[in-house]
């Protein structure tokens, strides 16, 4: 029987995606934590993978791979040019957490705006803070990048009252909401939310020039990808009060280091990239990661980036 390997640590030995790649005929291997990942894709014809480093010299070793899906909808941990020269189809998930993604947005934006986090820490230190806070309905939301988790927190912004930015390479016909470039957005967002894709051209996309031109009231929110924001930009905006304050599910290094600046500090808050970790989320996660690699290995992936490129 195939074998295939497992990483992404919410699927577990036994569960949903086991029984349909069982069902499909394979036998599937789960990587433990302190397993080596080369030494875990021997003899491995498929492997569904989370946020581990799936690079050039893994997949060069890995010489029984033909497939390879990504337990999610960003795909940056894998080279894909590396394993579209071996002949690797490699494969996310679009749209997949969306709908949890785009709930946590808002509740991200809920959080900043009426001060929660802060305010229940004050309350566990025996304080009980009483300052007030900002609502949502009359603000201005600058969506960056247009997915399907973009396209989620539309119809909830708009149910909150806000006004909707948003820039992308491919707008639609959405009349609530209005397309801009990225300065314009900058400079008249209250909250500017992240849900493009890291690649070489957006790392570090919101860097000292972009926290110039947003208001000193406006606050960053990212769900996306920690290296989409310079790091080392936020803190000093945020501590010369360049910008408001920034919600971070997602940082460059996960989890955040010990001695992180963005600890700590008052006006960042950081989470632990729980945006798309819903038990409905995780679930369709399973069925889509089996029936995706299923599908890969027959010869017909349905969500494969690279597929095309394969010769």
């Amino acid at each position: 029987m195939p074998l295939v390997l497992i990483t992404t640590d919410h699927l577990r030995r036994g569960g949903e995606a086991d029984a349909l790649l069982a069902e499909a005929g394979h036998t599937t291997r789960h990587l433990t934590r302190a397993a080596d990942l080369v030494a875990a894709l021997d003899g491995v014809e498929g492997a569904v993978v989370g946020n581990e480093p799936i690079t050039a010299d893994v997949l060069g070793r890995a010489t029984s791979l033909r497939a390879v899906v990504r337990s999610g909808v960003g795909y940056d941990s894998v080279d894909v040019e590396a394993a579209t020269r071996l002949g690797i189809s490699v494969s996310n998930l679009p749209g997949v957490n969306a709908n949890a993604v785009a709930e946590y947005t808002l509740g991200l934006l809920l959080a900043s705006s009426r001060r929660l986090v802060s305010t229940a820490l004050g309350v566990a230190q025996g304080r009980w803070p009483r300052g007030s806070g900002r609502e949502l309905r009359g603000a201005t939301l600058g969506l960056v990048g247009y997915g399907a988790s973009a396209r989620g927190v539309v119809p909830l912004a708009l149910a909150f009252g806000m006004t909707v930015l948003c820039t992308t390479k491919i707008p639609d016909e959405n009349p609530f909401v209005r397309f801009v470039d990225l300065g314009t957005l900058l400079r008249e967002s209250d909250y500017v939310s992240l849900h493009t894709t890291l690649t070489p051209r957006t790392r570090h996309l919101v860097d000292a020039e972009a926290f110039a031109l947003m208001k000193p009231t406006a606050v960053l929110v990212n769900t996306a990808r920690g290296p989409l924001v310079d790091e080392a930009a936020l803190v000093a905006a945020v501590t010369t009060g360049r910008i408001a304050g920034a919600e971070l599910d997602v940082v460059d290094v996960e989890p955040l280091p010990v001695g992180s600046p963005l600890r700590g500090g008052d006006g960042i808050t950081v989470y632990s990239h729980m945006a798309g970790q819903t038990a409905e989320s995780r679930r369709a996660t399973a069925v889509g990661a089996a029936r995706e690699l299923v599908a890969a290995l027959n010869g017909a992936p349905r969500s494969s980036v690279n597929a095309h490129l394969i010769t």
